[in-house]
């Protein structure tokens, strides 16, 4: 069972009273009721709202954190913070954005920062790696904390020493996964595609822009496919990008159409471990898979498991 769904569900019985057990039963048949259309995790926050107990005032640790919570509050230490991103309005205008990772002693989450006066305070130098920081009236969208004009950042007082660096990747059946996640399964490639390729710049690893090969950059050619994977519980769409290629089985990574379709037709049915984070597809409107690694099974683990 999920970490942060114990966490929560520990919380939501304490509070009102009820039992684990009991709350479990409301869970199940809430997602009955809505045929199956709310996740574990949605449905406990509509059981925890109907026996009158709100989040919205709560400091939550990381680990606490749902899908869908709309006043998240919560304190962490700045481990990362990425490179501040200008990019077009829908009116033309020039905004910001800014990304960056945050942990306490539980897990570690990224906080996107939308609001002018939040970034100011990491162009300032007021934030940097290592601040302790508030979040008050954050938003979870997608596992990430989103923060516009109506949050508020503030530094902290709090001292965090033993904060969760590495990434938090959970093991789970794909028919539980929840978007904004980052997972690890063992499943078959049941369908795959083509290989597409596009070009790079090759300092920054990102597309190469119209503006860019007007000044004449040379390009990095690089590879994606789509596959379908399935681990008997549910199947899901997944990307991989050019450096997982050749984990996944393709030998050679060229523009041959020949080629290429006799090494995706070689992985159709072979099991993998994927590991990636789960994401929202906007043209199809579902969950799909994007590959970070791809492993081998190990055997012996895997019949020590079973022996056990």
């Amino acid at each position: 069972m999920d970490g942060n769904y114990e966490l929560v569900l520990e919380r939501v019985s304490r509070q009102s009273g009820v039992s684990e057990e009991e709350l479990e039963r409301r869970v199940e048949a809430k997602r009955s009721k809505l045929s199956g259309l709310i996740s574990k995790e949605g449905a406990l926050q509509v059981i925890a709202a109907e026996l009158g107990i709100s989040f919205d005032n709560e400091k939550l640790k990381i680990k606490e954190l749902l899908p869908g919570m709309r006043k998240v509050n919560t304190v962490g230490k700045v481990i990362t913070i990425y490179p501040i991103r200008t990019y077009k309005t829908k009116s033309g205008d020039e905004g910001k954005v800014a990304n960056m990772i945050i942990a306490d002693d539980t897990s570690n989450v990224k906080v996107v920062l939308w609001d002018t006066n939040h970034i100011d305070l990491i162009e300032k130098g007021e934030v940097g790696e290592k601040t302790v920081i508030e979040i008050i009236s954050g938003s979870m969208r997608d596992g990430e904390i989103h923060m516009g004009s109506f949050s508020e950042l503030k530094k902290s007082s709090d001292i965090l020493n033993n904060v969760v660096t590495e990434k938090t990747v959970k093991e789970k059946p794909l028919s539980e996964i929840l978007f904004g996640e980052s997972i690890k399964v063992r499943a078959f490639v049941v369908q795959s595609f083509l290989p597409r390729f596009f070009e790079v710049n090759p300092d920054t690893g990102k597309k190469l822009t119209d503006e860019e090969r007007a000044t004449g950059k040379i390009a990095e050619k690089r590879a994606l496919i789509n596959v379908v994977i399935d681990d008997g519980t549910e199947n899901i769409r997944a990307v991989l990008f050019h450096e997982n290629l050749k984990k996944l089985g393709f030998e050679t990574i060229e523009d041959n159409p020949t080629l290429m379709e006799q090494q995706r037709e070689n992985i159709l049915g072979k099991e993998m471990v994927f590991v990636g984070n789960v994401r929202r597809n906007s043209y199809f409107g579902n969950n799909e898979l994007v590959i970070e690694d791809v492993q081998e099974i190990d055997l012996d683990k895997l019949i020590a498991q079973l022996e056990g």
